[in-house]
This record gives structure tokens, C-alpha cells and sequence, in this order.
């Protein structure tokens, strides 16, 4: 395993995420989720505890004054009318606590819903698998940390009781309903402080199990290789970079044609955009070229910005083959394209220049 883990240098693409993510494979911390939990209940006992404590007492005292010869049916409706009393403390509490644990569970996972953890696997029931696992080292290194969160709860503990001791000494003084309220109190003090300890250590854990998570997800450089082959496959991939790409053409067509002399055509299936600038340029570039849908936008951004528009079908479909965007036309084509430029800039009112019309020529 560790030389396994050392191979393992590249970090996971957003494909084996999300693999993970749908197997149920996510940073979790369930001591997270407990303290959380404690932590609320605690405080919301805090806020809500006098409540509670008054109604208790309450149900309590007329518990006690019933006459031991009422009715039966009297009896059923005293003790609905008092189990719905302590309803009505109790559940503010539990929606309290449960409200909690969704939203801690929500924030470390987000939502996700998924069967895959629930599905039967050999592995799972492994004897041999089960032992290394329960001997490994992060079962050791787990055992460990329990330990310590034992132990920091007990002196959490001892210090809490130790700074009461005085009160507790001087209890036996005290009234019943006195002692009650200083066992609640010190009950109240206990646990909030207890579950902010864990709350704390809970916060390091959830640390800890995202980097351990963020580990054990790395690729080594052939997975992540294989992974780029299987997804050069994908047909919804392929259509997405064509997609892309013909955003991609589309936009370089807006910006060149417009900045072209002539475009020339056979006349429909193929369209390609050619500029020329004597001072600049050794020869014409062409600065676009498509065929069918390709041909019809070249030749309807033409019209829109008034490019001239030459039918030469031969011309066309030779420079098609031949001439990439970019490209400057080769020898060959000088002729025929210098008098395409000649005519359009005699319609233009341009001239070409002798010296540039003696190179093309």
C-alpha cells in the first residue's frame, strides 16, 4: 500500500470526483456531526432550559395532587393534557437538534442521494480483509485518537466539577427543589462545555478526513493517462469540443471577414476570404475559408460589410485544398488572384500598386 500511495502524484480529475462521489465516497466526519448535534442541544437547553424546568415541575406538582379515586377515563385525559405540556418544551429541542445535524450533514456533503454504499460486496465480508483493516495502521492511529478525546473529556470534566466543588460540598443545605436547579445548572455548564471540546476536536477530524480523502483519491500518471484515452471516446466529449470549436470558428469569422478584400466562391458550397496589404504583406493571406454552412456565413458577413464577391469556381476549389487560414496563397495562384484584386479594386476605386501587381502577376 504505501508504495502504491507514493505512485500516486497526480491530483484526481473532476471524472474520478464525481465516480466517487456517486459510490458515496466523500469527506465525512461523523464526530462532526455528533458534536454538532450535542453542542445544540446543550445550547438550546441553555436558552430554553426554564422554561422546560417550570413545566416539568408543573406536571410534576399536579401529578402528585391527583386524587387516587378519580376516574380511569379522567385519568387517560389528565395524563394527554400533560404529555402534550411536555410536548410542547420537548420538541423545540429535538427540531433544534435535528435542524443541526441536517445542516452540519449538508455542509460537509452537500446533497447527495446514492445507494451504492448500501449494495452487498464480497469484499465487505472478507474475514481476511476485516483483520488487516482492524489491525492497519489508521485503526491503530483511530484508537488512539478516541483515547486522547476520553481523555481531554474526563479533564474537561474534572475542571468543571473541581471550580463547582464548593457548591456541591454545601448542597446538603440546600432545598429539594434548590439542589435540583444547581444539578441542572452544573449538568448545563458540564455539557457545554464538554461538547465544545469535542465540537473543537470534531473541526480537526473533519480536517483530517478531507486531506485523507483527498489522498487516497490521487492518480498516478498512467491512470490519469487511460482516463484522457476513455474520455477522447466519449461521445457526448466529442460533441461538446465540436460545439466549441465551432463557437470558436464563428467568432474568428466575425472578426477576419469583415477585414477582407474579396471573398471567392464557387458559388456556394465553398467561400474563402482573402486580404491584402501592399505595404505589409510579401502576399494575400487568406484570412477564412469554410464549405456549405461555413461558405454561407463567410458570404452573408461579406454581404453585411459590403466585401465584394467573386465567382470563381475552379480558383476556389483549388485554394480550398490547398490554402489553410493564415496562409499566405501560394506562387502558383498569383495570377489568377492579382486579377481578382485588380477588379476589385477597380470597383473600389484602389489601386493595387505597380510593384505589387508585377510580384503577383
Amino acid at each position: 500500500m504505501p508504495a502504491d500511495q507514493d505512485s500516486r502524484t497526480e491530483e484526481p480529475t473532476p471524472r474520478r470526483r464525481n465516480e466517487a462521489r456517486r459510490k458515496g465516497q466523500v469527506a465525512r466526519s461523523q464526530d462532526l456531526s455528533a458534536a454538532v448535534m450535542l453542542f445544540a442541544g446543550f445550547m438550546a437547553l441553555e436558552f430554553l432550559g426554564p422554561r422546560v424546568w417550570l413545566t416539568m415541575m408543573a406536571v410534576t406538582r399536579s401529578a402528585l395532587s391527583i386524587d387516587g379515586n378519580v376516574a380511569s377515563r379522567d385519568l387517560m385525559t389528565f395524563s394527554a393534557a400533560m404529555a402534550l405540556e411536555v410536548m410542547k418544551v420537548i420538541v423545540p429541542i429535538m427540531l433544534i437538534v435535528a435542524a443541526a445535524g441536517i445542516v452540519i450533514l449538508f455542509a460537509q456533503v452537500g446533497w447527495l442521494l446514492t445507494v451504492e454504499p448500501l449494495k452487498p460486496s464480497l469484499s465487505k465480508i472478507n474475514p481476511l480483509k476485516g483483520i488487516q483493516r482492524l489491525f492497519s495502521f489508521r485503526s491503530v492511529a483511530t484508537a488512539l485518537v478516541n483515547m486522547g478525546k476520553l481523555l481531554l473529556v474526563v479533564l474537561v470534566a474534572y475542571l468543571t466539577m473541581s471550580g463547582c466543588a464548593t457548591e456541591i460540598i454545601y448542597a446538603f443545605t440546600l432545598g429539594f427543589s434548590d439542589v435540583l436547579k444547581l444539578g441542572a445548572s452544573l449538568a448545563s455548564k458540564l455539557g457545554v462545555r464538554v461538547s465544545a471540546v469535542l465540537l473543537v476536536m470534531a473541526l480537526l477530524d473533519f480536517a483530517y478526513q478531507r486531506y485523507s480523502h483527498q489522498r487516497d483519491l490521487k492518480m498516478t500518471k498512467e491512470e490519469v493517462k487511460d482516463e484522457l484515452r476513455s474520455m477522447e471516446g466519449d461521445p457526448v466529449v466529442k460533441r461538446r469540443r465540436r460545439e466549441v470549436q465551432f463557437q470558436l470558428a464563428m467568432q474568428r469569422l466575425k472578426k477576419e471577414v469583415p477585414q477582407a478584400d474579396v471573398v471567392v466562391t464557387n458559388p456556394t458550397h465553398l467561400a474563402i476570404a482573402i486580404r491584402y496589404e501592399v505595404e505589409t504583406m510579401p502576399a494575400p493571406k487568406v484570412v477564412a475559408r469554410g464549405a456549405d454552412y461555413m461558405a454561407l456565413r463567410i458570404r452573408q458577413l461579406a454581404e453585411e460589410h459590403g466585401i465584394p464577391i467573386v465567382e470563381r469556381k475552379a480558383l476556389a476549389r483549388a485554394m480550398y485544398e490547398a490554402v489553410e487560414v493564415g496562409d499566405y496563397i501560394p506562387e502558383r495562384f498569383y495570377k489568377a488572384v492579382a486579377e481578382i484584386l485588380a477588379y476589385v479594386y477597380e470597383l473600389s476605386g484602389r489601386t493595387i500598386g505597380a510593384r505589387a501587381a508585377a510580384g503577383l502577376a
